[in-house]
């Protein structure tokens, strides 16, 4: 197989620029590196526009989702160009299950930090963004991360999944000890279920790809040099 493009996804109160300390690093060891802005409008728009990348790019793709981006992929990877999927403390829901479904089996410890607006988008308070999304972070990057924050169309929780690509395709799963968007214990659970060629954990925030840039830059260089 040629060496894949790696495609990165990013997930709810982030955008693509949240992948800037992993990008880098990835490009520096050689591989084609594209990095995925989704409009957070549902899933089936930000799997559309997923696909429309992964199209434009000749030879096989590495998909990479972080947090609800880890649906998008889940979807995504169904495309026959792509070879493997990569989690990154990120949902992978089963068939008829969608991020809000999985969310309530363990509720997360900055569930109460989310907002609401009245235009149907959600928001983590931007003076609990610090705590909630990246307390391992340097406080004034996350000032600019929560100021920034891409909030979704709130109904996009409980968009379901239909054909899981982590069934037929490779997959790899990092989880977050110290995660307080997407509880740790809801990351063991589906990691164990995909049945992935490797898990590792990592002690971080929810923000693991920018805290721990060079461990997830490795693991995703693991997965694309193993494909």
């Amino acid at each position: 197989m040629a060496q894949p493009t790696i495609v990165l996804v990013h997930g709810f109160w982030g955008n693509s620029l949240h992948w800037q300390h992993v990008i880098p690093l990835l490009v520096k060891q050689n591989y084609q590196v594209k990095a995925v802005e989704v409009p957070l409008t549902s899933l089936a728009d930000d799997v559309e526009r997923t696909t429309k990348m992964i199209n434009q790019i000749e030879g096989p793709v590495l998909l990479v989702g972080h947090s609800y981006g880890g649906a998008v992929i889940t979807e995504a990877g169904n495309n026959d160009k792509v070879a493997g999927l990569v989690y990154i403390a990120a949902f992978a829901p089963d068939t008829g299950e969608s991020p809000g479904m999985i969310t309530q089996q363990h509720l997360p410890e900055a569930a109460a930090n989310l907002a609401p607006d009245s235009d149907g988008y959600l928001w983590v308070v931007a003076d609990k963004y610090h705590e909630s999304f990246c307390q391992d972070l340097d406080p004034t990057e996350s000032l600019a991360m929560a100021v920034a924050q891409k909030a979704p169309l709130a109904s996009t929780f409980g968009d379901n999944i239909t054909n899981p690509a982590w069934k037929t395709k490779p997959c790899w799963y990092q989880v977050s000890t110290q995660d307080r968007m997407i509880a740790p214990e809801n990351q063991r659970k589906m990691s164990a279920r995909m049945n992935p060629k490797e898990i590792i954990e990592l002690d971080a925030s929810h923000a693991s790809l920018a805290s721990k840039p060079e461990e997830v830059a490795n693991f995703i260089l693991k997965a694309a040099s193993s494909l």
